[in-house]
Order: structure tokens, then sequence, then C-alpha cells
């Protein structure tokens, strides 16, 4: 099948030369590339999304074959579509269709069916991409992939790890982009609550929580066209690894337009794993622990013979994060156990398991958690304020039986005033109770 430009001369030009000028102006050419598995961009007309694409699609090293997920506005074909074979024609040029990855995700979905039709003239959410790709990439491949917008969020998810099994199986390189405008607002809406819920849908997208975007879309009324491609995707890239989110542009069609009774929304956000590099030995232990813990249920051996490493004893603090976000951190002010390395064992299982602000870590978190190890040095007393910085040393604040510490170089602690008080609501010890202090140092593994 020969898929014609659709809307060439409409939503973007019709001549190359003007084409590739336009793009030109819309993209940053100094964006440092990153290695992405998975994005979401607008798909409006050129002159109202095409600065969120462009600056998007800047800061992706493009892999071979990108699968787009694009959205069926006018219902047209199969629910859940899939197109293996053919060629997609744009001013620019022919972008081939990906056959044999297309037929894998095909031959691996439940739900996917082949219908041509659903991609056919005059839908625009796949076809708006193209360029853009092409511009960095002509030699790119595509597997199109139409979802329409039922509110099952099951399927979504489902579709999602089907495309995640195909990619992890897979000798090419291929990443996933969702084709999605935001919020379009009505009439009688208020451009805040438009807005609003433009946030609204980010904010779970930000998080990989696709239960909670798909929640809001329900509970809010938010006419985000793409959502279900996007619960697809959050539910994909979870399976590959992904750890890092960054919503890289926002706007609307006002900024363009000026026209405030009828705005949609559009938002640019890249996915990425964490970068690749060697675990210190510390971490590793962590890491293994908890992984073991939680899928196994029991507890692994200290290594034998012991690294030197882990010979010594000291206090120890193992913190977990979640999509930058704390996802649980417990320690021991002095040495509980015979060697760091034990130190490290139990109070990874701590952190991951019985940390009272959080729910244990289950089995489906464990790709998204990164770890830090802080390996404390033995506290000393100080006399006064001046003699403690919050970047280089942590604090222990004493009041009797009571203690509360926070470790150093945190973000949003820039103070040793802010320590303090932080220990003192962590110990409940009140503001004019005199205390002893403490300090000490951290080696911090990562």
């Amino acid at each position: 099948m020969i898929r014609e430009a659709a809307v060439a001369g409409m939503f973007y030009p019709n001549s190359p030369s003007e084409l590739r000028e336009m793009i030109s102006e819309m993209v940053d050419k100094n964006a440092v590339k990153e290695d992405v598995i998975g994005l979401i961009m607008p798909h409006a007309g050129y002159v109202y999304s095409g600065s969120v694409a462009g600056a998007t699609i800047s800061k992706v090293n493009l892999k071979d074959t990108c699968i787009i997920i694009g959205f069926n506005h006018r219902g047209i074909g199969k629910p859940y579509s899939i197109m293996t074979n053919g060629i997609w024609k744009t001013p620019l040029g022919e972008v081939a269709v990906n056959s044999h990855i297309g037929k894998q995700i095909l031959n691996n979905s439940k739900y996917l069916q082949e219908d041509y039709s659903a991609f056919d003239s005059p839908e625009h959410s796949i076809e708006v991409q193209l360029p853009f790709l092409q511009y960095f990439k002509p030699d790119i491949k595509i597997a199109p992939i139409n979802i329409a917008p039922y509110k099952k969020a099951t399927i979504y998810k489902e579709i999602g790890r089907e495309i995640a099994k195909v990619i992890e199986d897979s000798q090419d390189e291929v990443m996933i982009i969702v084709s999605s405008d935001m919020h379009h607002k009505e009439r009688n809406e208020q451009l805040e609550s438009s807005q609003g819920k433009d946030n609204l849908a980010i904010e779970p997208i930000l998080a990989l929580n696709e239960d909670e975007l798909l929640n809001r879309i329900q509970k809010y009324y938010i006419t985000m066209c793409g959502y279900a491609g996007a619960v697809s995707l959050i539910a994909a890239v979870k399976e590959l690894g992904a750890k890092k989110v960054e919503l890289v542009m926002q706007k609307n069609s006002a900024d363009v337009t000026g026209d405030y009774a009828r705005v949609v929304g559009y938002a640019g956000i890249i996915i990425k794993k964490a970068e690749d590099k060697d675990l210190s030995e510390p971490v590793e232990l962590a890491k293994k622990t908890i992984e073991t813990y939680v899928n196994e249920g029991r507890i692994i051996e200290t290594p034998n013979p012991l690294p030197p490493l882990f010979q010594e004893k000291a206090g120890v603090f193992v913190s977990l994060h979640k999509f930058d976000q704390l996802r649980g951190c417990i320690g021991t002010f002095e040495p509980a156990h015979d060697n760091i390395a034990e130190e490290i064992i139990s109070n990874a299982i701590s952190s991951a398991t019985r940390d009272p602000r959080f729910s244990p870590v289950t089995a489906d978190e464990l790709k998204q958690l990164e770890y830090n190890v802080d390996v404390l040095t033995t506290p000393e007393p100080v006399n006064d304020i001046s003699e403690l910085d919050a970047k280089k040393y942590g604090v222990i604040v004493e009041k009797d039986y009571r203690k509360g510490l926070l470790l150093p170089d945190l973000e949003g602690v820039d103070t040793a005033e802010q320590q303090i008080d932080i220990c003192r609501r962590k110990a409940g010890i009140m503001p004019h109770e005199k205390v002893q202090l403490y300090r000490f140092e951290v080696k911090r593994y990562k």
C-alpha cells in the first residue's frame, strides 16, 4: 500500500523546500541528543504545535524504527489497528513501514488487527510526525498503530506490554512515539481550567502512572485525544526500564492565535532509561538484596570473601528513588552489624519494605528504582552551628533518648539551620529545647 500525504498544504507546507525551511526554524540545532525509549509529540498544524514538536524531537537520538501510536479521529476501521506493509509519502520523500517489526507486534498481540483503512486519508495524527523524523533521519522506518479511545485500560496496557516484548526481543533499534494533543478547551470553559487540565494529564505521565492518567481523564473530562496511546506507552516503557521523564515544552494554540475561545494544549515529553554505568559495589549489593527479597522472599548471603570495601563497621543509609522521587530511605546512625555488607543488606530490605512513609516496593517497580548507599563516618560532637556545613556534613540532633538525623548535600536543604530544624521535627524535639549536635561525613555511592 502507498499512503499518500493527506494533509500536506494544510497542516504543513506542500513544497519540500518550504517544509524543510519551516522545520529548520522549529528545531534546536544545538540540543544534546539523548537516548530516548519513548516520547509524546503533538499533531496539530505546524504553525500551532510545530515549535513543541521541533523542540522535543531535537533532543532525541532517533533509532532505526519508530513505532508511532496515533489517534483515530474519525473512528474508521478497527479500534486497535496496525499497518505491517507499505510506504508513507510526504513532501520530503517516502517512509517505509518496517514489516518485520510490524508483523512481530501483530503476531504477539491479542488485540491489534491489520486494517489499513484506519490510517487512510484524511487521518493526520501519524502523518504529521513524519517530516520531523525525515528531517533528522531520512531513512527512518515506522510501524504505525492506531488505538481508539474506548477507556479500556486493560487493553491499552496489554498492547503496551506486547509492544515492549517485541522491542526487547528485537535486534533492531526501536523507539515509541505517541501522537497526541492535550486538552481541547470548550467555548464556555475558562482558560485557566483548560490549562489546568493539561497539567492534570501531564503530571501522571511524568510519574509514569498510567492508571492515574486514565482516572484523571475520566474524572476531570480531559479531552486529550491520544490518552489511550499514552497509557500504552507508559506500560511499555516501564517494561523497558524507563527511569527518567522530561517535559521538554508545553504550549497551547492561543500562544500563536490569541484566540482564547478555542484553545488546544500541546506538550512534548521524552522518556529515558537511566544512564548506562557500572554500579558501585555497595549499590550493586543493595540492588541485588532488594530484587532477591522482593522476588523470592529471601535474604541473600553476605559476600564471601568480603571485598575490602565491606570489611569495616559503619553506619549505612540506603535510599531508593523512583522517577526522581524518594521511594524509601532507612539507615543506621552507628553500625548495628559486623561489617558494612551486612549493614547494607539489612537497611536495603528495610528501605524497600519497612519505611513507614511508603508501601512496600513491588516487583513491578524494581526496574524503575535508583539506589544510593551512604556510608557514614563516626559522628563527632560540635559546639557551635558554625562548625556545620549543609553540603559537607550530615547532622544529628540529640536530646536525651530522642535523635534526629539528616544526610548531607540534599536538594532544597542549603543551610545548617535548615538541617537542624528538620532533625528536630523528625525527633519530636521542640525549638526551645537545648540539644547536642553531632556532625558526620558520608561516602555516597550511586
